[in-house]
């Protein structure tokens, strides 16, 4: 009898078995393609924002820095970490001597501010190559920030930053990696030095526009340093 029995069993189980195991695949499989309908639904509502930007008379910047730098702000603002509808993308695989900073108000999606900025010493010459979060490195750290408080320092009006990824730019307020002006950030430093002047680590702006672009995107604003590094977006959890 019990032989009889066994083979029923193991057919039972073998069944339930594979059951399981189809409906196991068909939920990963499922997951699967909702992530990627997620991604290419969020990749595609920013390409409609870029698309509808009102440019202000000023360059677009390139659509893959934004939609980077759109994907973490929208992540930061659902976690509190930025409050105000203000994002400022820096492209750091643009030339020094050319505008690669914007500040683009996504409330009336419009840019109001396309400007100079400075890296590094350490982090290149015309170009930007090197991105450190280690003090005394001079180097330009990549990644998001939050835009802190205003302060009179020895460059003038300057606005401290927080850096939100651990290990890629969280040392910025210890480092005082601020945004504040400089007389080597200009045309005419460009013109005689054939490269844009460098900082220490901040990104400094010329000095014709820092204190309005300070009171702009202080207190909570999001601040995106883009660079095409598969080491930044292998770490970065915001990308």
């Amino acid at each position: 009898m019990i032989y009889k029995i066994f083979p029923a069993l193991f057919l039972l189980f073998i069944s339930n078995s594979t059951s399981n195991l189809f409906f196991s695949e068909a939920k990963v499989k499922s997951e699967i393609k909702v992530e990627k309908v997620t991604k290419a639904t969020a990749e595609s509502a920013a390409e409609v924002v870029y698309n509808n930007l009102n440019s202000n008379q000023f360059a677009l910047p390139n659509l893959q820095s934004f939609k980077e730098a759109l994907k973490g702000f929208n992540l930061l603002k659902e976690k509190g970490l930025v409050s105000k509808n203000i994002l400022t993308l820096i492209d750091f695989s643009m030339s020094s001597n050319s505008k690669r900073l914007w500040v683009i108000d996504l409330t009336t999606n419009k840019i109001l501010y396309n400007s100079l900025v400075a890296h590094g010493r350490n982090t290149g010459d015309e170009y930007a190559k090197n991105f450190s979060n280690a003090p005394e490195s001079y180097q330009s750290s990549l990644g998001f920030y939050a835009t802190g408080e205003i302060y009179s320092g020895k460059h003038g009006r300057s606005l401290r930053l927080d850096g939100l990824e651990k290990g890629i730019n969280s040392n910025a307020r210890d480092r005082a990696v601020v945004i504040h002006g400089a007389n080597y950030v200009s045309d005419s430093f460009i013109q005689n030095n054939k490269r844009l002047g460098r900082s220490l680590g901040c990104p400094a702006l010329p000095m014709d526009l820092s204190n309005e672009i300070i009171q702009t995107i202080k207190d909570k604003s999001c601040l995106f340093i883009y660079y095409p590094s598969n080491s930044y977006k292998t770490s970065s959890k915001l990308i």
